[in-house]
């Protein structure tokens, strides 16, 4: 076995899925130099494979082009030898960006955000997934904690040696389901991170030879597993929080109600791009601690945007911790993608100064929501909610949404003809 870590040049793309190209160590200095091949087309790969109609064909080339500030090295063990693994840009063969590209989306929706408000947006990617093997246990418990070692021990170890800095690593509620937290970062690689994390976890499960799964329901009667988007703004030159103001309702600033209503929105087409799968939607519902409606609620898990808690224990600082958490989201979205819409869409909302929403207090009983909007009933809903919102969709890149569209439609069309539970055991293979 080699001793010499080859270089696996990635991007993640619509459907979820970390793909790329792998260099051998010789040759990696000159592809993070000038990258290596990509094709169009390969955008419009399905999470089962497939390629969906696109506008792409069988012509045209990319880069893709290695951000070394993004590289993380997983060692070799005594079955697998070790690589180095780099995100990259999708772009042209002269080295110009790509319009289909979800991380320059990312990136340049942060850009005009900084440039319109002066602010800078802090974020992290909380993720939940499920582990087998250990043995039954309960929610939240020590044993099941434990049960999972030494495959939570050696998931902190790699995540520090990479510089991903975890934050917690716990036992959850559902069947067999783990969390696991990265401390907050500029926005950009707060995404960064949420992708290689995925490959990290599901590279250790490799080695351990364990199945894990990100998928947002294994069961159709079980708990799901999501993605949650904590967001926080701060002053871009001095660095102090934007959100905090302990005069305004659920303590909000008017800066941060203007972004949580140009959130809530749009929210229904940008479920479009942050809960993607089939079987997304079967996890989006009420009395689930998923998403119950479209509302702005303190520290109530069925909010689409929740308020999240504060502490001054220890002498902590509500203004540094305060955050807004967009909670409809899982890992079958691309990070890029998430970000970039909640992006555009907080920016929307500040700079064209939408009323302020209502912050329902954390008592609300469960009747006063009832008049709250509703998420899409399912992701056919939600990609039509998508291209009728013409705001929401003239973010995009024409190509970049026709490819989108046709690939969810593609990955319906896939799973069409199972039951639920086919369906989320299908979802569940590929994620």
């Amino acid at each position: 076995m080699s001793t010499d870590p080859a270089l696996f040049v990635a991007t993640n793309d619509l459907a979820g899925q970390t793909r790329g190209r792998a260099v051998p160590h010789a040759g990696a200095d000159a592809a993070l130099r000038r990258g290596v091949g990509w094709v169009p087309a390969n955008l419009a790969l399905t999470a089962f494979g497939q390629i969906a109609p696109n506008v792409f064909g069988s012509v045209g080339d990319l880069r893709l082009l290695p951000d070394a500030a993004s590289a993380l090295d997983l060692p070799a063990s005594a079955t697998h030898p070790g690589v180095r693994l780099v995100l990259a840009d999708q772009v042209l063969p002269d080295g110009s960006p790509w319009h289909c590209c979800p991380r320059t989306f990312a990136r340049t929706a942060l850009a005009d955000f900084r440039a319109a408000t002066g602010y800078e947006i802090v974020a992290s990617f909380e993720h939940e997934f499920t582990l087998d093997g250990p043995p039954d246990t309960a929610p939240f418990s020590f044993g099941r904690y434990r049960g999972a070692e030494p495959f939570g021990d050696e998931l902190v170890a790699l995540l520090t040696d990479a510089g991903l800095e975890p934050e917690t690593w716990l036992p959850e509620y559902g069947a067999d389901q783990f969390e696991i937290t990265l401390r907050p970062v500029t926005a950009l690689a707060a995404a960064d991170r949420a992708v290689l994390l995925r490959e990290v976890v599901r590279d250790l499960a490799r080695r351990h030879q364990r199945r894990v799964s990100f998928a947002p329901l294994l069961d159709p009667d079980g708990s799901g597993n999501g993605v949650h988007v904590h967001l926080s703004l701060r002053d871009a030159t001095t660095g102090d929080p934007v959100l905090y103001d302990p005069a305004r309702p659920g303590r909000l600033s008017t800066p941060g109600a203007r972004f949580a209503a140009g959130v809530l929105a749009h929210a229904r087409a940008l479920l479009g791009v942050t809960a993607p799968s089939p079987v997304s939607y079967l996890r989006l519902t009420p009395h689930r601690w998923s998403t119950g409606g479209v509302f702005l609620a303190e520290r109530n898990r069925e909010a689409l945007l929740r308020i999240c808690p504060t502490s001054t224990l220890g002498g902590g600082d509500p203004a540094e911790q305060f955050n807004l958490e967009f909670r409809p989201t899982d890992a079958t979205a691309n990070p890029w993608l998430t970000l970039g819409v909640l992006v555009r869409a907080g920016l929307r909302g500040i700079t064209e100064e939408y009323a302020p929403p209502v912050v329902w207090p954390e008592d609300t009983a469960e009747e006063d929501l009832a008049g709250v909007p509703s998420l899409p009933s399912g992701l056919e809903e939600a990609l039509q909610e998508l291209e009728k919102d013409r705001v929401v969709a003239d973010w995009f890149h024409p190509d970049l949404l026709d490819t989108h569209l046709a690939v969810k439609r593609a990955e319906l069309a896939e799973v069409a003809e199972l039951d639920p539970r086919e369906r989320c055991a299908r979802i569940a293979d590929v994620h």
